[in-house]
């Protein structure tokens, strides 16, 4: 008999702690919600988009308020009740118009509440100070005209009224960063950008952008003087030789290759490998120092002769019939065999290696976006993130890649869109399009 009470007092005890558990689990926990906004919420303009995630780990959220208030004056910015538990996470996104809320320039208040579906409706609250900014930065520019060339690169430098998160030069769907620089002493902007080869007076739309850190937006069209210029066509035969000479090693570099025609693997190494190998110089080439470590004018091969030009249009013909195009982006240049390459001007490697079409190549960068290219080397003498000077050796010309005989292919890139490189072998060019528009004085 003592036993068998004893046994019931354990299950009871068993029971109230078992439903106890399950109480602070559920309806009776005690966690309180989370919630998460991002830090660019500090500063709201004329139109700023906010994005809110609220969370519970436990039943979930049972109501959630997005609240600012300016001048002991509430606005609800957004509002949601959650019936039914189980809703552990809720980003709520709400597209502020400031004005039409009548906020004001100045200080105000971000109130963002969350309610949980346990007994006690466990709350959390967050308040955040933030500032109203209806006044988008103005841009004052130091240069009244630029002469620019289509294919060519050209910089641009300026004043705003305040240091921004974003500011540089879109020209068409194009975007090039500004860097911060010194302009007669001031804190100023520069940025380098490329204008396409087809560029004509108007297209594509050149233009100064400036987002501060409200999200006001301010564009300032560039003055351009569009210069009139023509660029070759040329056709190349493929012949039996080259093609049997150089295509054994895309095949064994690229397995699904494998088997196909030599014809069948120039046109893949032609177009799909070709737009690769751009995609991954442009990735390298993104990742530039915010200053100039260029000095002076750019380096070209020694005693070496121009034999293809930037933006030659070649057209590959096989038995007589066209079986694919490119456009030349680089200088291609020859000299003697397993010639010495220098670095065109100071800078840190970014990039060594084989790089498909374009065979062992090295990428320097020079600083805000400029960089340097050297392809088809039979031999490399540097290491990424090595410093290098102007003049220094880097490797040895060669056929490697998709070349027919030793040669260096160099090309100049503006944040990854390659420009004409016989721009910056020129003194004259570099000092009135570059130089001098950065020593401006007032």
């Amino acid at each position: 008999m003592r036993k068998r009470f004893w046994y019931i007092v354990g299950c009871l005890v068993l029971l109230i702690a078992g439903g106890g558990g399950w109480f602070l689990l559920t309806a009776g926990e005690r966690d309180k919600p989370a919630v998460e906004i991002g830090a660019d919420a500090a500063f709201i303009g004329r139109q700023k988009s906010l994005a809110v995630t609220f969370s519970d780990s436990g039943r979930g959220l049972r109501h959630t308020e997005i609240v600012i208030t300016q001048d002991n004056k509430p606005r609800v910015l957004s509002t949601i009740d959650f019936p039914e538990t189980g809703v552990h996470s809720k980003t709520v996104s709400v597209a502020m118009d400031a004005a039409a809320l009548k906020l004001n320039d100045g200080p105000a208040i971000l109130t963002l509440t969350a309610v949980d579906h346990s007994l006690w409706k466990n709350r959390t609250t967050v308040t955040r100070p933030v500032t109203i900014d209806f006044l988008p930065p103005q841009i004052l520019q130091l240069n009244t005209q630029n002469h620019i060339n289509p294919g060519g690169t050209c910089i641009v430098a300026y004043y705003l009224s305040e240091a921004v998160p974003l500011t540089g030069v879109q020209v068409g769907d194009l975007f090039y960063p500004a860097y911060s620089v010194t302009l007669s002493g001031k804190p100023g902007y520069a940025a380098y950008f490329a204008l396409p080869l087809d560029a004509t007076p108007g297209v594509p739309q050149i233009r100064i952008l400036a987002r501060d850190q409200a999200g006001n937006e301010t564009a300032s069209g560039i003055p351009a003087l569009i210069q009139k210029r023509k660029f070759r066509d040329d056709t190349m035969t493929l012949t039996e030789k080259f093609l049997g000479q150089i295509m054994p090693e895309f095949q064994a570099l690229i397995p699904e290759l494998r088997g196909k025609s030599p014809l069948e693997t120039f046109i893949h190494v032609n177009t799909v490998l070709r737009k690769d190998n751009l995609k991954t110089i442009q990735s390298f080439c993104l990742k530039s120092e915010p200053r100039p470590l260029w000095q002076d004018t750019f380096l070209r091969m020694k005693n070496a002769a121009p034999m293809a030009l930037f933006g030659d249009r070649r057209t590959y013909l096989y038995n007589g019939k066209p079986v694919g195009e490119s456009l030349h982006n680089g200088v291609d240049l020859a000299s003697l065999v397993h010639a010495p390459i220098e670095a065109a001007n100071n800078g840190i490697v970014r990039f060594t290696g084989m790089l498909g079409i374009y065979g062992n190549a090295v990428i320097i960068d020079h600083g805000m976006g400029l960089s340097t290219l050297y392809a088809h080397m039979s031999g490399i003498q540097v290491k990424p993130d090595q410093n290098v000077k102007r003049g220094e050796m880097i490797g040895l010309s060669g056929m490697t890649g998709l070349a027919g005989g030793d040669h260096l292919h160099f090309g100049v890139a503006v944040h990854g869109q390659f420009v004409d490189p016989r721009e910056w072998w020129d003194p004259h060019w570099i000092a009135d399009n570059v130089t001098k528009k950065l020593d401006v004085s007032f």
